[in-house]
């Protein structure tokens, strides 16, 4: 079994050539130096020429490092029916009040003025965004702009099953769904709340309603929920279900400890015993997940390793949090309001202006996981998933 999990680990960036061309601002081509086996010459992203020639503000999503930023998440509640330990302290979390979050039309405002930069891709989070009452409407109004060609959405499941049919005719185009247990008493120790039957529910009505893949998220946790990982490959078999392995990350509150966090590499040996045909597939260059087939499977299996393999030089992701402050990367503590200056009646012009220099100012990579631990950094509630 050594000598086959190997064969994985020799390609497992999925590319034979790691040299890739980035653009800066100033129209200046570069190609990243080699540093480390995990620096940018490992995943640095492509950046398509066309994508910035012909529009004027995109200069705005172009870091100092070359990175174009295609894909916004937007929270848009700190607000959450589950209390899941990874997410939320056991006391829980001060919430932002009503008046302090951005509303729908400014969600819509500023989520116009990424997309026609070039942002193409917009993600749905929370808190869990469908505690939002306004979400069809908010989703009717995004999946509307023009050059945006994926609305998502990462939510727990527990109403989705209810609300999905009403918010794929709003425009959503794709979903994960979050789920760490398939046994319903530890998902009740796991969320402090009842509530797995809902979410398989809303698993299955997704799949009925055409959407393919459903994106199952599971942060692997030792002595929790390690246990289960061959279990949940076993969901892929039968069902267009794509299982998303996530390493276990610290944010202020989720009493993060080095011990609770199984690595990339022992979530993959334990997966290769148990099915051994698992081959890797053609990432893009911006993707976050480590991506495999099954033989035999209908679905597809996951890996996102923030903690032991970073994926910065590729990162194309920025965030918008639900009151307003704009984060270019998760792990980060630096955030800058969008909310202020947009109530204060800002134009468009300067609005980018702001969000091109919080862009500009985003590092080269995030810090290491230890460090990261000692980070002050808001509760992932907050941030939004």
């Amino acid at each position: 079994m050594r000598r086959c999990y190997s064969k994985f680990t020799a390609y497992h960036l999925g590319f034979k050539n790691s040299n890739f061309l980035l653009f800066g601002s100033g129209s200046v081509t570069r190609t990243i130096a080699t540093t480390s086996e995990r620096s940018f010459s490992n995943y640095a992203a492509q950046v398509d020429q066309s994508q910035t020639k012909d529009n004027p503000v995109s200069d705005m999503l172009i870091d100092s490092f070359g990175r174009l930023h295609t894909y916004l998440r937007i929270s848009l509640t700190e607000r959450c029916n589950l209390r899941c330990q990874y997410c939320m302290p056991s006391e829980g979390v001060e919430l932002t009040p009503n008046s302090d979050l951005l509303s729908q039309s400014e969600i819509v405002r500023l989520a116009g003025l990424f997309v026609s930069a070039g942002v193409n891709k917009i993600r749905l989070t929370g808190g869990e965004p469908t505690v939002r009452k306004d979400i069809e409407e908010i989703c009717m109004q995004l999946s509307s702009l023009k050059g945006l060609k994926n609305l998502a959405i990462t939510t727990n499941g527990i109403t989705l099953a209810r609300k999905l049919p009403k918010l794929q005719e709003c425009g959503l185009d794709s979903l994960n769904i979050s789920l760490d247990t398939l046994v319903p008493a530890k998902f009740e120790f796991l969320t402090r709340r009842k509530g797995h039957d809902r979410v398989m529910k809303s698993i299955d009505t997704a799949i009925e309603l055409g959407y393919d893949p459903v994106k199952v998220n599971c942060v692997v946790m030792r002595g929790l929920n390690d246990d289960e990982i061959c279990d949940f490959v076993e969901l892929t078999r039968d069902k267009p279900i794509n299982v998303r392995f996530i390493e276990f990350m610290p944010f202020d509150g989720n009493v993060w400890n080095v011990k609770k966090l199984v690595p990339y590499a022992e979530v993959m040996d334990k997966v290769v015993k148990g099915f051994p045909s698992i081959k890797r597939m053609q990432d893009h260059p911006t993707e976050t997940a480590k991506n495999f087939t099954i033989d035999g499977h209908c679905g597809s299996v996951s890996f996102i390793t923030s903690m032991t393999e970073h994926f910065c030089a590729g990162c194309n992701r920025l965030r918008l949090l639900a009151d307003g402050n704009f984060k270019v990367c998760l792990f980060g503590p630096s955030e800058v309001s969008l909310r202020d200056p947009l109530r204060s009646g800002a134009d468009d012009e300067a609005l980018r202006e702001i969000i091109g220099a919080a862009v500009k100012r985003k590092k080269a990579a995030h810090a290491g996981m230890l460090d990261i631990a000692k980070t002050a950094n808001r509760p992932m509630i907050h941030i939004g998933g």
